[in-house]
C-alpha cells in the first residue's frame, strides 16, 4: 500500500464532506484522507460492517457513516438533509459509488441497464441537487464526480459501466457551466487501474499486474490512496480556478 499523504490543506480543517460509496476501496482512502486533513465526514454504503468498522479505525475524527443504497434517490437525499441539519452544511460532495461489473453485450437486458446506469451515474445528478441550495447561499463548494479512464479506452466488457463513466465527462462539464455562478465548481477525477481489494479478489492476476506496468509510462501500481490525493486537491483552496475539467490518475496508462 502506498503512504498516507502527507500535505496538509489547511482550508479542508472543519469543513463537510459527503461521499458516497466510502466503507471500501477507493471510497475508504478518501474517507480516511479527509478526515486525516481535520474535515468533519459523513459517507454512505451498503456494506454496514465494512463501513462501522473504518469508523472505529478512523475514531476519535468525526466520521458517520449512513447505510444507504445510492439506488434509492429518496433515502440518498434524505441523508444528505439529515446531514447538514446535523453536522453542517455540505463543502465538498464526492460521487464516488459505483459498480464496475463485467458483462457481454449478448447477454445484456434493459433492467441490468438501467441498474447500470442507477449504480455508476444516477446518483450523481441527484446528489448534486442535493446539497446545491446550500453551497448556493454560501457562494461556494466542490463537487467531485469520480469517472474512469475505462471509457477513454473503449474497454470492452462492460459497455454499461462505460457509457455511465462517459456521461460523467459530459454531466460534469454542464454543471460547471451551468452552477459556477454561484461559486460551485464541478470537476471529474479519472481514476486509471487502481489496485483494490475488490479488483484483487475478482480479476486482478499477476499477469494482468503486469500488463497495467507495461502500459503505464510511471511503473508502479496505482493505489486507491493516489486517488484520494488528487481529491484532496480538488476539495481544497488550493484549486480555487478549476472547473468543468478531468483530472486524470492513471500513471500514463491513457498515454497507449
Amino acid at each position: 500500500m502506498s503512504e498516507q499523504p502527507q500535505v496538509q490543506y489547511h482550508s479542508l480543517q472543519g469543513k463537510t464532506v459527503f461521499i458516497s460509496g466510502g466503507g471500501s476501496g477507493i471510497g475508504a482512502a478518501l474517507v480516511r484522507a479527509f478526515a486525516g486533513q481535520g474535515a468533519r465526514v459523513a459517507f454512505v454504503d451498503i456494506d454496514a460492517a465494512a463501513s462501522e468498522a473504518l469508523v472505529a479505525e478512523l475514531a476519535p475524527a468525526e466520521v458517520r457513516f449512513h447505510e444507504c443504497d445510492i439506488r434509492d434517490i429518496e433515502r440518498l437525499q434524505a441523508v444528505i438533509a439529515e446531514v447538514e441539519r446535523e453536522l453542517a452544511p455540505i463543502d465538498v460532495l464526492i460521487n464516488n459509488a459505483g459498480l464496475d461489473d463485467r458483462h457481454a453485450l449478448e447477454e445484456l437486458t434493459p433492467e441490468y441497464w438501467d441498474n447500470c446506469q442507477a449504480i455508476n451515474l444516477r446518483h450523481h445528478v441527484f446528489a448534486t441537487q442535493a446539497v446545491l441550495p446550500s453551497m448556493k447561499r454560501r457562494g461556494e463548494g466542490s463537487i467531485i464526480n469520480l469517472g474512469s479512464i475505462s471509457w477513454m479506452r473503449g474497454r470492452p466488457g462492460m459497455v454499461g459501466y462505460t457509457t455511465a463513466k462517459a456521461a460523467i465527462n459530459g454531466l460534469t462539464r454542464t454543471l460547471a457551466q451551468e452552477i459556477g455562478v454561484h461559486g460551485v465548481r464541478v470537476n471529474s477525477l479519472v481514476p486509471g487501474a487502481i489496485r483494490t481489494e475488490r479488483q484483487e479478489r475478482l480479476w486482478l492476476t499477476p499477469e494482468l499486474n503486469q500488463r497495467f506496468l507495461d502500459q503505464q509510462a510511471l511503473k508502479f501500481r496505482l493505489e486507491a490512496d493516489d486517488v484520494a490525493r488528487m481529491a484532496l486537491f480538488l476539495g481544497s483552496a488550493e484549486s480555487r480556478g478549476c472547473t468543468g475539467q478531468n483530472f486524470v490518475v492513471d500513471a500514463g496508462l491513457t498515454l497507449n
